[in-house]
């Protein structure tokens, strides 16, 4: 889907993962969702794309109830560090309990790409993609990383990212999104529910 006009003088394109699979105050998931989409807009923050809502299989398996994920694209001047204070305060208005790693959530907002950025570099970004399973499980980075190093390993954030930037590069490996999305496995692809829109 094409990209608006640029409604900032220097903007950056970002995109912003969001999930969520407990109720909240404002009711399910899916409210959720709606609600942090509506208090994301700030005086340099536009969003110009919304893909569908989609249900998912909590990750890790069994971990929880399934996850309604959704992946927006936004216009900003702000910078990456400051946009993700800006995601964490909006999770926090609406609940959400960041104690432990991987658990149900309210609302997970994550800053998965900022332009072409590579941050801090890409040895860092390396490190941290190359995590095994079980030390995604135990380790958590101490600073903002750009890409999210594990776009390329999840359909719950690819599927929704190719409905509104397919053909965004990943700065570091050079594919699409929609060619990183054609490359996870097919049965991962297909745990992909989209849901009817009044869901």
């Amino acid at each position: 889907m094409p990209q608006p006009t640029t409604h900032h003088i220097g903007a950056r394109t970002a995109y912003i993962a969001l999930g969520g699979n407990v109720t909240s105050p404002h009711g399910t998931p899916t409210n959720t969702l709606r609600e942090a989409i509506k208090r994301l807009p700030a005086d340099s923050l536009t969003i110009v794309a919304k893909s569908r809502y989609y249900a998912t299989p909590a990750f890790p398996t069994g971990s929880g109830p399934d996850f309604v994920n959704a992946v927006i694209a936004v216009e900003t001047i702000m910078p990456p560090d400051a946009l993700l204070a800006h995601l964490h305060e909006i999770e926090r208005q609406l609940g959400r309990d960041r104690r432990q790693r991987w658990s149900a959530r309210t609302l997970d907002l994550d800053l998965i790409a900022y332009g072409d950025v590579i941050h801090p570099d890409t040895d860092t970004f390396a490190k941290w993609r190359d995590l095994s399973l079980e030390e995604q499980q135990q380790l958590a980075p101490d600073g903002l990383i750009l890409p999210h190093p594990r776009i390329q390993d999840r359909s719950f954030v690819l599927g929704p990212l190719c409905d509104v930037a397919p053909d965004w590069v990943h700065p570091v490996l050079g594919q699409s999104a929609a060619q990183l999305f054609d490359a996870r496995p097919a049965e991962e692809r297909a745990e992909l529910k989209p849901l009817p829109e009044g869901d």
